[in-house]
């Protein structure tokens, strides 16, 4: 079976911005507030941080069970990971997730700043540097058959759009605009001359754009 490299569950504002500007570790999205980009998401059954019974079921749901199915690797930028840039002057920061993070998987930071791999539970992330095809191909290897989640933020998905590697992409868009920050797109038809593309509103107010390569 062929391993895709498949975006799943990336949270964007109506104007294109999967994070706002001046992110810190305070504001790990800058500007753009988590609980609305994500509320859809939150209020899910399945929302693997969900410390009380309940959640909605339906739509919104599936996207969430979705999240980690047949995923054998993650490639995500650097400003995912964490606030810091240029060298790496802290290595006791170790993300944003805390002692478990959710991914279960060998995870692949881009950066230009070598750093030693580490782990935590059943997560390793590597440190890695080069062009998206190259990352792509240690993903591919790491994930030892099973698809490669590209899990963001914004620009590094476009630069893996740009490169015409990325096979699908589940983008959930909220009712609200950012007006700057980190864009992935200015309208999704700019993607409609690679992927085929269907819009599926919800009752919670996202609306889920799933596209897969022509």
């Amino acid at each position: 079976m062929q391993q895709l490299l498949r975006v799943h569950n990336v949270m964007l504002s109506r104007d294109g911005f999967g994070a706002g500007e001046h992110q810190s570790l305070e504001r790990p999205f800058g500007h753009a507030d988590p609980a609305v980009l994500g509320a859809w998401a939150f209020a899910t059954a399945s929302w693997p941080n969900r410390t009380e019974p309940g959640g909605t079921r339906g739509l919104d749901d599936l996207f969430m069970r979705e999240f980690g199915r047949n995923i054998g690797a993650e490639i995500m930028g650097r400003n995912k990971f964490g606030p810091q840039r240029g060298p790496w002057r802290d290595h006791e920061w170790r993300g944003w997730w805390g002692d478990e993070p959710p991914f279960h998987t060998p995870v692949f930071v881009l950066t230009h700043h070598p750093r030693p791999s580490f782990s935590l539970s059943d997560t390793t992330f590597h440190f890695v540097g080069g062009e998206p095809a190259a990352v792509l191909e240690q993903a591919k290897e790491a994930a030892d058959g099973r698809d490669v989640r590209l899990g963001g933020g914004a620009t590094t998905i476009r630069q893996f759009l740009d490169a015409d590697l990325v096979d699908t992409l589940h983008v959930a868009v909220s009712p609200v605009e950012l007006g700057a920050g980190s864009r992935l797109w200015t309208s999704p038809d700019e993607l409609c001359d690679r992927f085929h593309l269907e819009v599926v509103p919800s009752p919670s107010g996202v609306t889920h754009h799933l596209f897969w390569r022509r």
